[in-house]
């Protein structure tokens, strides 16, 4: 009896041991980056389509067997032979660019006119195939990447309903956290957070409208760029917010995702946002890395974010500690914009999404299964999964509201916008003269739960997303073996000094480290 006592003792605390990691050393371009594959290429060290397909084989592997992380919703079936044709270019002589023959996915609410849906993670638009490229994916493929597929999300980019579990949608399952999978990848450009830091691909590219790039970033230890609205085109991506929504790249290092920054900044007609007349772009971000960035640098410190976790304010002091042996000067600021622009943001989202959703559905052509806001509702409490989980609660939100003709959403527009800018980050910067603010990006990831949903964690996202501002995103260092970050956010178009400083601090900490895709059962 005693025995079998101690044999059942063992099998409890084996069961409750971390299981053995994943082989990566059978993957070839783990952790690689564009300056090594593009060496390699031109090299002749291996083509594009070994490449591809090694990205590919991966993703079957660890993405829908072993771990099964879910990041990726669909395969692009067009990839192999996308990249042939870039190997036969290449062959040729000719190059489009630091990007030709780079693998990248793309968040599943960006459109492709190809083999693949488009979905936002909703079974309500299972079988949707959108009439034509977003403006993002025409200029990947005119820069010569490869979009390999489409990433996970939290469904309709977790502006659904109440108690949702970032990383999890009707289509994709529950995206997992690389470092621990049965942790959140933190939302919704999950899948993208997921593939980049376990080396399903080397670029992703993600949207946000508050903390979508750089949360899922900082809980899988990458890097991430929120650019300022406007700076990349959101034609073809389906919206929530027309003031807030930006897409953005998402790499493992500064360096990768200026480069792919570069190619994602041409005008689009069809989205006003980037005829701004002070809009400031540039085809090479490259230019602005600067390994001494930091030096004589004035920041400002946001310490509302502090105090909400003692660990992570231990690795945010840390951080201060390093920049300030940079050469950088650093200012406490308290607070950044008034507690109603919360509020006010909200009903803004809601005005919008109602408008975006509608025009979305619209483009979609008069076959289209789901032909407005009224039809997604109604597609969602007839389903036997969408509800199953959380309701639909900002969808209906969304069709009570008015037009955007309304008195109502263009005084609180107004508010909200004079709130976190004008009286919010460029009064704080001008204030005290500084270059950018930082704060932690968030805590570490929280253990995935489908019945209460997200828990609260810290965060420091809202500034620079209300405002329609710049941030950037840098790992910062480990919790217990799980990753957190540090944000650099700014003025309008400051994308160029923010790199210099987010550069110089990666450099100088490198504090990324591949996930060894570890299972703990608890």
């Amino acid at each position: 009896m005693k025995k079998l006592v101690y044999l059942l003792i063992c099998i409890a605390v084996l069961s409750c041991q971390t299981q053995p990691s994943v082989d990566n050393s059978a993957f070839k371009y783990e952790e690689f980056d564009i300056d090594q594959l593009q060496k390699g290429y031109a090299a002749g060290a291996f083509t594009i389509e070994e490449v591809v397909q090694a990205y590919l084989d991966r993703i079957e592997a660890i993405d829908k067997n072993g771990p099964q992380l879910n990041s990726v919703i669909q395969v692009n079936p067009d990839a192999i032979a996308i990249a042939k044709a870039l190997d036969v270019e290449m062959k040729e002589g000719k190059s489009r660019g630091p990007m030709h023959g780079v693998p990248v996915l793309l968040k599943d609410n960006i459109d492709t006119h190809d083999k693949m849906e488009t979905t936002a993670g909703s079974r309500a638009l299972l079988g949707s195939h959108p009439l034509q490229d977003s403006f993002v994916a025409q200029q990947l493929r005119n820069a010569g990447a490869v979009i390999i597929g489409k990433a996970n999300l939290s469904e309709w980019a977790n502006f659904r309903g109440n108690l949702s579990s970032s990383g999890w949608s009707g289509v994709g399952g529950q995206a997992k956290n690389p470092y621990d999978i049965t942790r959140n990848p933190c939302g919704s450009s999950a899948g993208s957070g997921v593939s980049v830091s376990a080396n399903l691909t080397m670029i992703a590219i993600g949207t946000e409208t508050n903390g979508s790039i750089v949360c899922p970033s900082t809980t899988n230890g990458i890097v991430g760029i929120k650019p300022t609205v406007g700076l990349v085109s959101r034609s073809g991506i389906i919206p929530i917010s027309f003031t807030q929504d930006t897409a953005g790249p998402m790499a493992r290092s500064v360096r990768d995702a200026a480069i792919c920054l570069g190619v994602l900044v041409s005008v689009d007609t069809a989205d006003s946002k980037t005829l701004a007349a002070d809009r400031t772009a540039h085809q090479d971000y490259t230019q602005f890395l600067k390994a001494d960035g930091l030096k004589g640098k004035r920041i400002g410190w946001y310490k509302a974010p502090m105090g909400r976790n003692f660990k992570v304010d231990e690795v945010m002091n840390k951080a201060i500690e390093f920049i300030k042996s940079q050469g950088a000067e650093i200012i406490d600021i308290e607070e950044i914009a008034a507690g109603e622009v919360g509020r006010l943001s909200f009903e803004v989202m809601l005005f919008e999404y109602k408008d975006g959703l509608n025009k979305y559905f619209k483009s979609l052509g008069p076959d289209a299964k789901i032909k407005s806001l009224e039809d997604l509702i109604a597609f969602n409490e007839s389903d036997s999964i969408e509800l199953k989980y959380y309701n639909q609660q900002y969808l209906e939100m969304a069709l009570g509201k008015a037009d955007l003709e309304s008195d109502e959403y263009k005084q609180t527009l107004e508010k909200m916008l004079r709130g976190s800018r004008e009286e919010g980050i460029d009064k704080v910067m001008n204030e005290h003269q500084l270059d950018a603010i930082i704060a932690p990006t968030g805590g570490p990831a929280w253990k995935t739960d489908w019945t209460n949903g997200d828990a609260g964690h810290v965060s420091s996202s809202s500034p620079a997303a209300r405002s329609g501002y710049p941030n950037i995103t840098v790992p910062m260092g480990f919790i217990e073996g799980l990753p957190v970050g540090i944000s650099f956010f700014g003025r309008a178009w400051s994308e160029p000094l923010l790199l210099e400083m987010a550069y110089s601090y990666e450099q100088g900490t490198k504090h990324r480290q591949a996930p060894k895709l570890l299972t703990t059962n608890y």
